[in-house]
C-alpha cells in the first residue's frame, strides 16, 4: 500500500525540472489549460466509461508541499532552496471542467481538462494520468463484464490477483459505479456499499473427513447463504453430495443458495447440475461459476454454449481491465497564456484550445468543439461541466458515488447495443466543429511563420 507516501510525490521527476523551469523564466504564474483524453481505444473496445475523477479533485485539494516533501526532493539533488521555498508555497487554486464520473465517453474527447497556472497545472499531470487512466480502464473492463452476463450476476474476485491492494480497492469503487452485483473484497464492499460476496474455498471442503461433511458444516453455519463449491474432488459427485445436504436442510425448512463450479467443462456441468437440481425439486437454487472467466468467455457460455448459469466470479480479468496494458491516455497542454496551441507531431497531433463536447441525444455522433461554443441545438448536450473553482469543488465536483453510478446507468441504458459488442463494436463518430478546424488552422499557420 501507498499510505506512507506523500501525495505530494506522486510525480514524475519532470513535472519537478519543468516547474523550476517555469519559475526562474518567471512563467510559473501564466494561464495554461491541459486536457486529458485517450487517444485510442484497445482492440475490441467501443467506449470508455469515464471513472476516477473523485480521486484527481481530492488530489488537488490536498497538493500542499510540507517539511518531509521538500526534504525528499532536496536529496534528489540539482534543486535551489529558491525552489524548495517556491514548492511550499504551491497550492491548486485553478478550475476543473470534466465530464461527469459514469459518463461513456470515446478517443480524443477531453474526460478532463485544468485551468491554473502553468506551473502548478503541469504538476498534476501524472497523478491525474495515474487515476483516470487505471480507473476508467476497470470500470470499462466491469461494464464488457456486465453487458457479457446479460442480465445474470457478476460479482468482483480480483483482489487476489489485482495489481496491489489500491487497483483492488478501485476496481471495488469501480464496481459500485457500474452496477456489478457484488464483490469479495470486504474492505470494497464496506467503503463503496456493495454487497460482499463469497462462498468457500477447495481447502474447506479439504479440511473435513469428506465432501459431505463440509458441505453440511457449511449449510448448518451459513443457512440460506450458503453457495456450496462442488469441484474440489469430482463435480458431478460434488453436485448429488450438494443436492443430499440441501434436501436435509429443506427438512429443518432451510433453502440453500447454490452450488459454485470452479473448473473443469463449466457449460457441461452447469447443465448437469441445472438438470441434477430441477429434478431434485431445486429450480430456485442458482448455479454459479468462475475459474478464468473474461467478458468473451462469459459470452461464449451464454451466447454459444447456451449454459443454465445464474451467475459469474470474474478475477483476473477483472484485476488487470481485460488483460489491456494500459489506456493511451495523455495530458496535453492546449492553452498557454491565451494563446491556443498544440502538437503537430506525426501520428499524436491533438487539437489546440480548451474544449467541450456536445453529444447528439440519439447517440449518432459527437462534436468535439471550442470550451466557448454554445450547444448547437436542444438536440445536443454539453458533457464537461465545472467541477472546481479557485482550487474548491462545485456541486458538480461534489457529487457522490451513488450518483455516480445512477448517471452510469442511465448512459448505459442509452447506449446502443451495436456501440456495446465485445469482438467489433460498431464506430462511434467524434467530429471537430467548424470553429475547431478553423482555429486549428491560424495555429498551424502561426507556427509555420513563426521565427522560433
Amino acid at each position: 500500500m501507498t499510505k506512507d507516501v506523500s501525495p505530494a510525490l506522486l510525480l514524475d521527476l519532470y513535472e519537478l525540472t519543468m516547474a523550476d523551469a517555469y519559475r526562474i523564466e518567471g512563467m510559473a504564474d501564466e494561464r495554461a489549460t491541459f486536457s486529458l483524453f485517450a487517444r485510442s481505444l484497445p482492440d475490441g473496445w467501443g467506449y470508455l466509461v469515464a471513472a476516477g475523477l473523485a480521486d484527481c479533485l481530492d488530489w488537488l485539494e490536498g497538493l500542499r508541499f510540507g517539511p518531509s516533501d521538500l526534504a525528499a526532493i532536496e536529496r534528489l539533488g540539482g534543486f535551489s532552496q529558491d525552489f524548495l521555498g517556491w514548492l511550499s508555497t504551491v497550492r491548486f487554486e485553478g478550475s476543473v471542467r470534466a465530464v461527469r464520473e459514469g459518463s461513456i465517453v470515446f478517443p480524443g474527447e477531453p474526460i478532463l481538462e485544468v485551468e491554473g497556472p502553468l506551473a502548478t497545472a503541469q504538476l498534476a499531470e501524472t497523478f491525474l494520468l495515474n487515476q483516470i487512466t487505471l480507473q476508467t480502464g476497470l470500470a470499462t473492463e466491469a461494464a464488457r463484464c456486465r453487458h457479457a452476463a446479460q442480465g445474470r450476476a457478476v460479482i468482483d474476485f480480483s483482489l487476489r490477483r489485482a495489481p496491489g491492494v489500491d487497483a483492488g480497492m478501485k476496481l471495488a469503487r469501480c464496481s459500485r459505479l457500474v452496477g456489478l452485483d457484488g464483490t469479495s473484497n470486504v474492505a470494497g464492499a464496506d467503503r463503496y456499499r456493495l454487497p460482499a460476496s463469497g462462498t468457500m474455498a477447495h481447502s474447506f471442503v479439504q479440511a473435513h473427513v469428506d465432501e459431505t461433511t463440509a458441505f453440511r458444516r457449511f449449510a448448518e453455519a451459513f443457512k440460506e447463504r450458503s453457495l456450496l463449491l462442488v469441484d474440489t474432488y469430482d463435480a458431478e459427485r460434488g453436485i448429488d453430495r450438494a443436492i443430499e445436504v440441501a434436501l436435509e436442510m429443506r427438512q429443518r425448512r432451510v433453502e440453500l443458495r447454490g452450488i459454485r463450479i470452479d473448473s473443469g467443462d463449466l457449460a457441461q456441468l452447469a447443465r448437469l447440475a441445472r438438470t441434477k437440481l430441477d429434478s431434485a425439486g431445486f429450480p430456485n437454487l442458482i448455479v454459479f461459476v468462475s475459474g478464468g472467466l473474461d467478458e468473451h468467455r462469459i459470452q461464449q457460455l451464454l451466447t454459444v454454449e447456451q449454459a443454465p448459469i445464474d451467475g459469474f466470479g470474474v478475477g483476473t480479468s477483472l484485476g488487470a481491465a481485460g488483460n489491456v496494458p494500459t489506456l493511451e491516455t495523455v495530458y496535453k497542454l492546449v492553452v498557454h497564456d491565451g494563446r491556443p496551441v498544440r502538437k503537430t507531431s506525426a501520428g499524436k497531433a491533438i487539437w489546440p484550445g480548451a474544449k467541450q463536447v456536445f453529444r447528439q441525444i440519439s447517440w449518432s455522433g459527437d462534436t468535439l468543439a471550442l470550451a466557448e461554443e454554445p450547444v448547437p441545438d436542444d438536440d445536443h448536450i454539453a458533457l464537461l461541466e465545472e467541477v472546481m473553482r479557485g482550487g474548491e469543488r462545485t456541486t458538480a465536483g461534489a457529487r457522490s458515488l451513488a450518483q455516480a453510478a445512477d448517471h452510469f446507468e442511465v448512459q448505459w441504458r442509452e447506449l446502443p447495443d451495436s456501440l456495446k459488442g465485445l469482438q467489433s463494436p460498431a464506430p462511434y463518430a467524434v467530429l471537430p466543429s467548424t470553429h475547431l478546424q478553423l482555429l486549428t488552422q491560424r495555429v498551424d499557420f502561426a507556427l509555420a511563420n513563426s521565427s522560433g
